[in-house]
């Protein structure tokens, strides 16, 4: 099959599903794992397509990633409902992982009084966590302005010290192939290390993240339960074949 045609029949493929594995373009074009991955990076140059954590995406792409207000302006009260029940979670000295983000941060009024120890990355959370007085450790790391999370070398070595009852995670997309996903490869590794580093890890997320993708992966649906307000059955029948979702409804 020459170039083209195979550039014409990957794009076709994509038109039918917007996110399709690799393995599945060698399938259909009858090509090495290593043409494909040149096809994809020729499309990709091409704004044609993205590529994603073991394959590739023509639409709904989330690759810009929102600040802390952009984020905290969306699905609100929806937010709230589904960091209460996380909360409800966490037991009298528990060690829990907050990852930075938006939900996360709702989580910590529910939090007073439990005589809990937080480690956390969110530089937007220290405060909150402190007015409280909750024990709080920061991982340390550089600061990622928009999104106030503290990541790189720093930040991991300092996650690294830690193991944790519960870790809660905030991600950009949920997708049945490609699993929990971020824009930013550092952030990813960040959430990753902490969700290896804990017995139980719950992914938060509100309904407007499933069958979305980012550029990085986290980790495999099967690594943390989902914490999600209401969607829609055929979602919610499709993900719990994987692992366990919790929706919280108002």
């Amino acid at each position: 099959m020459l170039t083209e045609e195979r550039h014409q029949l990957i794009l076709q493929l994509l038109q039918e599903k917007e996110v399709r594995k690799l393995q599945e373009f060698v399938e259909a074009t009858g090509s090495s794992e290593s043409t494909i991955r040149r096809d994809l990076s020729q499309l990709e140059e091409g704004k044609k397509l993205i590529r994603v954590h073991g394959g590739a995406s023509l639409v709904k792409q989330k690759r810009l990633e929102p600040s802390m207000t952009e984020k905290s302006l969306q699905y609100a009260e929806e937010k709230k409902h589904i960091a209460e029940y996380a909360a409800s979670l966490i037991r009298k000295g528990d060690c829990i992982y907050l990852d930075a983000g938006t939900t996360t941060l709702e989580m910590i009024p529910f939090l007073e009084g439990k005589e809990i120890t937080v480690v956390t990355n969110g530089m937007t959370h220290v405060d909150a966590l402190g007015e409280r007085g909750i024990q709080t450790f920061v991982t340390g790391g550089f600061l990622k302005a928009n999104t106030r999370a503290l990541i790189g070398q720093g930040a991991l070595h300092g996650l690294r010290q830690y193991s944790f009852d519960k870790s809660f995670i905030g991600v950009n997309g949920i997708h049945l192939d490609f699993g929990f996903t971020t824009p930013d490869p550092e952030e990813a590794l960040i959430k990753r290390t902490a969700i290896n580093q804990s017995q139980e890890s719950f992914v938060i997320a509100d309904q407007s993240k499933f069958n979305e993708t980012a550029f990085a992966q986290i980790a495999e649906l099967n690594k943390a339960v989902i914490i999600t307000n209401c969607v829609e059955e055929e979602v919610l029948h499709s993900y719990s074949k994987i692992t366990r979702v919790k929706e919280v409804r108002a």
